[in-house]
């Protein structure tokens, strides 16, 4: 009966991320989550020398060999609150505040362990899914006294993009004495949508493929590998990292992105320690960076289009993103076999120059301090509830207007912000004790 249980709970939430692929707007560190499962988000991403759940696969696959034959599933209500605020003489983009609408979005995240008796290759295997976002904008019709007739951030009517990425991984990590190592092929799907852009048409190589063109689809693949080493019984170090993950170009877009459409997911690399101070009481201290800077789409300065680099070229328009350093702390306390106690606290650089503040009305990803908490509390033998909670301050970037033939129109100033407040809740199912894989 257990065993049909947890099988129905797996279909649901493969069933939730089947029809909610990313679930799009995280804009946490940029794009990327600040953590996936309630564990993680709890402790702000820390942890990749600290692999205890199913979860772990999404962090450092190395991490799966000390989780237990189980299921997590998780579900968060995350809420970005998004805004510009234009002020100067009106210009292209409107004077006074205009906040982004859709404030709530589900964010589902599923993670399976197997512990496996001599199996040659792997002490344990796991399968994840999990998602990223960020790009999640629409803006209202206000009227905007530089366009004429025109309304909306950009004179075109409502306006705003949609990205959304899931990916599906199958993990595997072997132990090695006091050393664990693990990979994880990672397949990837990514839906976009850009609406309200028909005013750059003279800024772009396609003006067809530049905006209304509905959902567009591309997939790729990538490998995420990592490592954990227990230096001493309480002091553990970690490295895991992803290559990019290699999309195909968004065709319906090619007249947006730099290279025709291209949208690659960019490398991160993540390193830390953790130091179990009692055998109570673990302290994780992490360093993450995320390298933006290599994909044109994300990273080409914005005003490329003023000196030729039309949107959609290879030297193309894009966001103007810089890579990003995050560093990150996370303590967990066991206070009993059925209570555990977490809190986290993350900050990133900025991703967002002034330079790129138009731009990126589209994708105001400027949040850099996150704070987290969460709890896991034993139901039963082998059901856990778990909780966990995120609020990162209003963070703002401030910047000069493009005009359209010339240089920034200082006489326009922008101001893009965002807040954001996030939720989880989700339980965790263990099977018992190196059950066969099946």
């Amino acid at each position: 009966m257990k065993q049909k249980i947890a099988r129905g709970i797996l279909g649901a939430a493969v069933a939730v991320l089947a029809f909610e692929p990313a679930t799009s707007a995280f804009a946490t560190e940029g794009y990327f989550q600040h953590g996936y499962g309630a564990r993680q988000k709890a402790l702000a991403g820390a942890g990749v020398a600290d692999g205890r759940d199913a979860t772990a696969a999404s962090l450092n696959p190395a991490g799966i060999v000390h989780a237990d034959n189980e299921l997590d599933v998780a579900l968060s209500i995350f809420s970005p609150r998004r805004e510009m605020k234009g002020s100067g003489p009106a210009g292209f983009t409107p004077t006074g505040t205009v906040e982004s609408d859709n404030e709530f979005f589900p964010v589902p995240n599923i993670a399976r362990n197997w512990r496996l008796h001599g199996h040659p290759l792997f002490d344990a295997v796991a399968l994840t899914m999990y998602g990223n976002g960020g790009m999640n904008t629409e803006y209202g019709t206000n009227t905007v006294s530089g366009c004429g007739a025109g309304a909306g951030v950009f004179c075109a009517g409502r306006a705003g993009v949609n990205l959304q990425q899931m990916f599906l991984s199958v993990a595997g990590a072997k132990k090695f004495g006091n050393v664990s190592v693990g990979v994880a092929p990672i397949f990837a799907m990514q839906m976009f949508e850009a609406k309200g852009l028909a005013a750059f048409s003279t800024a772009s190589s396609d003006s067809a493929n530049l905006s209304g063109r509905d959902t567009d689809v591309s997939f790729g693949g990538g490998l995420r590998a990592g490592i954990e080493w227990s230096v001493l019984p309480n002091l553990r170090l970690g490295l895991a990292g992803s290559t990019p993950i290699w999309m195909q170009r968004f065709d319906r877009y090619s007249g947006l992105f730099a290279e025709q459409g291209g949208f690659d997911i960019p490398a991160s690399l993540q390193a830390g320690v953790a130091l179990d101070v009692t055998p109570a009481v673990t302290v994780m201290a992490d360093y993450k960076r995320i390298w933006y800077g290599s994909v044109p789409s994300i990273a080409n300065p914005s005003p490329n289009f003023l000196t030729g680099g039309l949107l959609g070229l290879d030297n193309g328009s894009g966001f103007g993103w810089k890579d990003i350093d995050i560093v990150k702390i996370g303590v967990e306390w066991r206070t009993s076999p059925n209570l555990t106690l977490r809190a986290g606290y993350a900050y990133n650089t900025q991703p967002i120059p002034s330079r790129d503040v138009m731009f990126n009305i589209l994708a105001p990803g400027v949040v850099q301090h996150h704070i987290t908490g969460g709890l896991q509390y034993r139901l039963s033998r082998n059901l856990d509830l778990e909780l966990a909670a995120m609020y990162a301050p209003h963070t703002t970037v401030t910047g000069n207007e493009l005009a359209f033939g010339g240089p920034s129109n200082a006489a326009h100033q922008i101001e893009i912000g965002m807040h954001q407040l996030e939720v989880t809740a989700g339980i965790k199912y263990r099977f018992g004790a190196e059950a066969p894989l099946k």
